[in-house]
């Protein structure tokens, strides 16, 4: 019979300062059909507001789903992260 040993490890969840977060837009507006104009990915809110802005401004339109996505890291304690590594893990 094998057996196995889980060790748990209070890895905290980080965003991964390496990789910038991408921001986007996409109007829905519409009754039958969604208009489906979009903002583009930028790595920041503000251009993706401003393309909003002016969408609403040359269409009349007002309603937008809004996407924010980003990169994440599991990091164990300090103290515990060579052991995490050494039972599976990688850098």
């Amino acid at each position: 019979m094998t057996r196995r040993v889980f060790r748990y490890v209070p890895f905290t969840i980080e965003q991964d300062q390496t990789a910038e977060p991408e921001y986007e837009a996409r109007c829905v507006s519409g009754d039958d059909v969604e208009c489906g104009a979009e903002s583009g990915t930028h790595c920041g809110p503000a251009p993706v507001e401003e393309w909003q802005r002016k969408h609403t401004q040359e269409t009349g339109h007002r309603r937008y789903r809004r996407n924010f996505g980003d990169y994440a890291v599991m990091r164990p304690p300090a103290g515990l992260a060579e052991l995490a590594w050494a039972n599976g893990g990688t850098a």
